[in-house]
């Protein structure tokens, strides 16, 4: 097992309360950092040393993103937290805020002061209320105790932190649709450039990291950058919060060390259940390519590993399916989330999904013709690459992979109108 960084409090009683919190040394690190006035650049070249990367899909080296801030600004400067996990297989961010609020807030409280931001919003999944309900009780505590507000620790520093609770919309993940929906407008993505950086929340510089990178912050600074480092391997450093889902003894969220192996993470999900066999996982939520039992078991869990091994970590959604499941019934699961979940803004994606989903589904419901696979591989491309945001990328991916890696499965079903694993005869069906 790792040692732990985001779940630090997990063993303990009432973990997710200020006065655990504190018991291990919480919001110390923030008070010297502000007390003994440690510079701006001081503290980002300890995150760049960390190797920490955004733990919400992308991967984007985070104290590379702080340094693109401006430093010198005559204005208001915000700081947002994406927790607007929505994507299916994902619900790590949801215990950090349960379990361990704290540390969340004070790593955004340190990145507020690195970064200059007086103001800071939490943007919370709209379908997870009663963890937006605890981490409010969370900012309650934290300001009542002087950790958050103005003067903090009798400095000049001041930061305000509230929650803002979303609508369940999976768009507003992507950073700039986030931002459209603070500013209560639709959650739609912008163009790019300008970035969050130069052009945020209000149109003012802002900074948009993950739930478990702001969560890493405190340890990385009580520890130092290079111990966060050696936590994990190259270009891939400290731990990782793992949701694993799906056909295992022992499904939920596992903080190991990056770099671990496949067999070892699976291991500790009790293995396969019911005694089956591994047949195919998705490493990194279904944005990322399905991978077959024989590739997946080789890798290693960190960006460089499932990149080689021919997918991506994505946000670290696991979802473990054994011998039993009919991979084109669940491409067809998937689809419908793509299509369902797109912001109609882009036309590749908001027709493309479409016809992705509704050909899947008619090969489910024994309709489907030999040339409807190079019809999905064709759709598929014509929507990459094409749109504003990645979720276009994002509903292409598994279509391309899954047919990549099970295309006789998809085959048969078209020439014995049912699936090659269950037999079971088609049922028409409406939308899901």
């Amino acid at each position: 097992m790792a040692n732990e960084v985001c779940f630090r409090t997990l063993h303990l009683p009432d973990p997710g309360s200020l006065e655990t919190y504190r018991s291990i040394g919480g919001y110390e690190t923030l008070k010297r950092i502000v007390t003994e006035k440690v510079p701006a650049t001081e503290i980002i070249n300890q995150v760049k040393i960390s190797g920490l990367r955004g733990r919400g899909g992308a991967g984007f080296p985070t104290g590379l993103k702080w340094s693109f801030m401006p430093r010198y600004f005559d204005g208001t400067k915000y700081l947002v937290c994406n927790t607007d996990e929505g994507e299916p297989g994902t619900f790590k961010d949801r215990d950090i805020i349960r379990y361990n609020p704290h540390q969340l807030i004070e790593g955004m409280a340190i990145a507020a002061y690195t970064l200059g931001a007086r103001v800071g919003y939490n943007y919370i999944h709209g379908e997870i209320w009663e963890d937006y309900v605890f981490f409010e009780q969370a900012l309650d505590e934290a300001r009542a105790a002087g950790f958050l507000g103005e003067n903090l620790f009798g400095t000049s520093f001041s930061f305000d932190l509230y929650a803002h609770h979303g609508y369940g919309a999976y768009i507003c993940g992507e950073e700039t649709a986030l931002i459209e929906s603070i500013e209560g407008k639709k959650g739609q993505p912008r163009f790019k450039p300008p970035f969050p950086a130069s052009f945020g929340v209000y149109g003012k510089p802002t900074n948009v990291n993950n739930t478990e990178s702001y969560a890493s912050i405190p340890y990385i600074m009580q520890y130092g950058g290079q111990a966060f480092m050696d936590l994990g391997v190259a270009n891939s450093g400290g731990t990782k919060l793992f949701a694993v889902s799906g056909h295992v003894e022992k499904p939920g969220n596992y903080e190991v060390n990056m770099g671990i192996p496949f067999p070892e993470l699976l291991a500790l999900c009790g293995g396969i259940w019911k005694g089956r066999n591994l047949k195919a996982v998705i490493p990194g939520g279904p944005s990322t390519a399905v991978m077959p039992a024989v590739a997946i078991m080789g890798a290693t869990m960190d960006y460089d590993g499932l990149s080689k091994a021919g997918s991506s970590l994505g946000a670290g959604s696991v979802i473990i399916m054994d011998d039993s499941t009919c991979m084109v019934q669940t491409l067809k699961r998937l689809s419908y989330f793509f299509f369902e979940e797109s912001c109609g803004q882009c036309t590749p994606c908001r027709e493309g999904t479409g016809w992705l989903y509704r050909v899947v589904k008619r090969i489910v419901e024994g309709k489907g013709r030999m040339e409807d696979l190079d019809l999905l591989s064709d759709v598929s491309n014509n929507i990459s690459g094409r749109t504003i945001c990645a979720l276009g990328d994002a509903a292409a991916t598994p279509v391309l992979s899954f047919i990549k890696h099970f295309r006789p499965e998809f085959e048969y079903y078209i020439q014995h109108g049912r699936s090659m694993v269950t037999g079971k005869e088609p049922v028409p069906s409406g939308n899901e």
